[in-house]
Parts: structure tokens; sequence; C-alpha cells
């Protein structure tokens, strides 16, 4: 992935996606807890699509911002589609992006067409952003082919310190519509628990192939730990996570900040 040289002249989008980029790929500005649980998150999708969807299979990166999931798989040697509402930002990614198959489908991702057309797809961190998350994850199922996955990550809702309510709690999610699709922790509407995960892939015909909680508190540098975590010896820390993120039962879903969901369409080969 090449880094791209900033400008003056450049949209106030690309600006933004820089400096995320700083500190979700490039490591050049200091948030520990931040970059890490970006990392993980990436690492995690990453392991399980490449386990589930052999090389040069067709990938639909949804809602994918500045392109690092679509362009790191692209140079792993899928066939990679790129989608996200602000078609601006499709030139910023051009800049990274080196090698690989990487196409480019701005737009609404309700309105795509290209239904079974797809081994993949791809929803880190946008379906709690979306008025109708059950909505949304039927579309995704829609745009995979029978016996295609769907690779999703989310806030995990039963996280302690979550003030958000529960997808099925509002009697009519009809009233968040005028706020969705807002980025970052702001544009949050629901945040699912792994329950509902459950019950809305069903919902949407998909099945439930693993769900995994990662990132702790430590991790993500949460609970003043921040300036602690650089301080701290790597191995411990990533002790620490293998420990909260490979437990059962109620404390360890309260203390896990990130829910991966790895979903299957049934039929197609196995």
């Amino acid at each position: 992935m090449r880094k791209p040289t900033p400008a003056p002249d450049w949209p106030a989008s690309w600006k933004l996606s820089y400096q995320f980029d700083l500190v979700e790929v490039f490591g050049e500005r200091a948030d520990p807890g931040y970059t890490w649980s970006y990392r993980e998150r990436q690492r995690r999708v990453l392991e399980a699509l490449r386990a589930a969807v052999p090389s040069g299979g067709a990938i639909l990166d949804i809602a994918a911002a500045q392109g690092n999931f679509s362009i790191t798989l692209a140079e792993l040697g899928y066939r990679v589609t790129w989608n996200d509402l602000r078609e601006e930002l499709a030139g910023y990614v051009r800049l990274k992006h080196e090698r690989g198959t990487l196409e480019f489908l701005p737009g609404n991702c309700f309105e795509l067409a290209a239904s079974g057309a797809f081994d993949a797809v791809i929803i880190t961190e946008i379906i709690e952003h979306v008025a109708h998350p059950d909505e949304f994850l039927a579309k995704a199922a829609a745009l995979v082919r029978p016996g295609g996955w769907v690779f999703m990550t989310t806030p995990n809702g039963a996280y302690f310190r979550n003030p958000l309510p529960r997808f099925a709690d509002c009697p009519d999610p009809s009233a968040y519509e005028a706020v969705q699709f807002k980025p970052d922790a702001d544009g949050h509407i629901f945040l699912l628990h792994d329950d509902e995960v459950r019950l809305l892939a069903a919902k949407a015909g998909l099945e439930v192939h693993e769900l995994r909680l990662f990132v702790n508190p430590l991790t993500r540098g949460a609970l003043g730990t921040r300036r602690l975590l650089p301080w701290l010896p790597p191995q411990l820390v990533q002790l620490g996570e293998r420990l909260t993120a490979s437990g059962g039962g109620r404390l360890f879903r309260r203390l896990n900040l990130h829910l991966m969901a790895v979903l299957r369409k049934p039929g197609g080969p196995a």
C-alpha cells in the first residue's frame, strides 16, 4: 500500500481520511490503543476471510472509506470492489493502491443491483450506523452468491460502558433514518448484542459460522490506560487480549468492545 503525499488542494474528506490512516495504517500518530484495536479488527477479518474464500474470489467491501481492507485484499490476490457513499474518496484510495485487482462501485449500498455477484461481502463497523440493521444485513446477504460469506464487525452492545439501546428495543427504527450513515462514534444508533446478531442473521437467511468478541479496555487504551499502554510489555497486553477474547459467559461479553460475525449464505458448494 502506497503512502500518499498530502496536497493543499485535497478535498476535506481526503484530508480526514489521511489523518485516520496516520493512526490506523502508517503508525505516525500516537494512539496505541486505537491503532492496536484497528489492526486487530483487520487481522481477524482477513484471517477469517482467507480461511473461507480462496484467493481470486470476488469481494465487495461496503462503506469501505479509505479502502485499507480493500487494498490489502487486492494485494492478497482477491478481486475486490470498493464501495462507499462518498464517491470522491475513490480518488484517495487510488493514490494508495499499488497492485492487485481493485474496482470502484460508489453509492448507497441499498441501491446496488449486483445480487449474487460476490463470494464475500465485508461490512466492518457499519451496521451500527444504519437505522434498519435488519434490512442492511439482508441486503448484504443478497449480494453474495449461494454458499458465499458475510464478514461483519461492530461494537459489542453488551460492553459494560455502552449507553446505546438494543435494536430490538426500538419500536420505530424509521425515526433514525434522518441521522443514519453519519461517520465515527457520533453516528452510532444501535449497538447489537450477540443474541441480536443471531436473530438478524437468521432473518437475513444467513447461518452463523462464528461469533467472536475481541478488544478489551486495556488493549483499546480505555479507562485511563491509554498512557500506560505504551509502557507495558506487548506480550502482556496480547496475553490479556487472548484471555478476555477466548472466555465465555456474561463477564467476558461485558468486557469486550467489539464483535465479529462470520456468516454464511446456505447453498452452493460446501
